[in-house]
């Protein structure tokens, strides 16, 4: 791969043309995938929802089963559910006039993974810093 700099005249377009394209590729795919993490974790932030996804770990069930369990009008589950599929936690399967629901676990493995990250990393840090003081300590006697 060539170098370049501003004080030299760009001879191949190719390279900045290459390097400019994946630059916006990893942003959109991080973007995206941020954005996912967003609705996943505005989905689960509501009790009413996480309670459906609980009930939708045991199994399919039609929507009308589903929201049987729930004390609001069916409109009102729908909307939740709707939220659900927007954030691809639920999946609506329809046979003929009748729609059954369907969990789909992949979203929340996202989220399980980011914040794994982010657990990894402040553990790390706190490890450091209790070496620090340890160290610190030690010194100080």
């Amino acid at each position: 791969m060539s170098t370049w700099s501003l004080s030299q005249p760009i001879d191949d377009c190719s390279t900045l043309t290459t390097r400019c394209a994946s630059i916006i590729l990893n942003h959109v795919v991080h973007h995206h995938r941020d954005r996912n993490i967003d609705h996943v974790i505005a989905a689960i932030s509501d009790p009413t929802r996480r309670a459906i996804i609980e009930r939708l770990a045991h199994g399919p069930g039609r929507i009308s089963d589903v929201a049987q369990r729930f004390s609001m009008s069916l409109t009102g589950f729908c909307k939740h559910v709707k939220v659900l599929e927007r954030a691809k936690l639920v999946r609506r399967i329809r046979h003929g006039r009748e729609n059954t629901l369907e969990l789909s676990p992949g979203p929340l493995r996202d989220v399980a993974r980011w914040i794994l990250k982010y657990e990894q990393f402040w553990n790390m840090r706190l490890d450091r810093l209790e070496e620090f003081f340890t160290t610190h300590k030690e010194k100080s006697r």
